[in-house]
């Protein structure tokens, strides 16, 4: 198995990541068709992607087996974390882990977080409860989209290997 490279995303890279995040985006909608999902599904776009990827609000990292893209995240405002998609057949392998090691670890190096959040799909809590997030309010719903907010204390983030 070829080795995990996590790096900096570039604009060459926008492509790539949307058909990763649109290839699991149905973790995320309401319905299986995306009905209701419209900007959810557009705001994954490559044009989309490129615009975060150049944006100084957002950090970006992919990790790459040889030639594959993987997984993709994003950090917005240094503290939320905005985007953490991984390909369907590499889930469980710990990508989402290293990606989220890599992210959290420059955060708290920058000296401007004191918590993290994101707003998780419901299928995907159970990795951020693995990484220390815990729900600060129910299930909701909103333009077609389902999703848990979560937050983690800076000084609870832990360093996770393998999820």
């Amino acid at each position: 198995m070829d080795t995990l490279i996590i790096r900096h995303a570039g604009i060459e890279d926008a492509a790539g990541m949307s058909a990763l995040a649109l290839s699991v985006a149905h973790y995320f909608t309401i319905e299986a068709s995306g009905a209701g999902a419209e900007d959810f599904l557009a705001s994954l776009s490559p044009d989309a992607m490129s615009g975060y990827v150049t944006s100084p609000r957002f950090h970006y990292l992919v990790a790459c087996r040889g030639e594959q893209l993987a997984g993709i995240l994003a950090m917005r405002d240094v503290s939320h974390l905005f985007h953490l998609f991984v390909a369907p057949q590499m889930h469980r392998s710990g990508i989402a882990g290293a990606l989220w090691q890599a992210a959290s670890q420059a955060a708290i190096a920058s000296g401007e977080v004191r918590e993290f959040t994101v707003n998780s799909s419901p299928f995907a809590t159970v990795v951020y409860e693995r990484f220390g997030f815990r729900a600060i309010g129910p299930r909701a719903q909103t333009k077609g989209i389902a999703y848990v907010p979560m937050r983690l204390a800076r000084e609870n983030a832990r360093s996770i290997h393998s999820v």
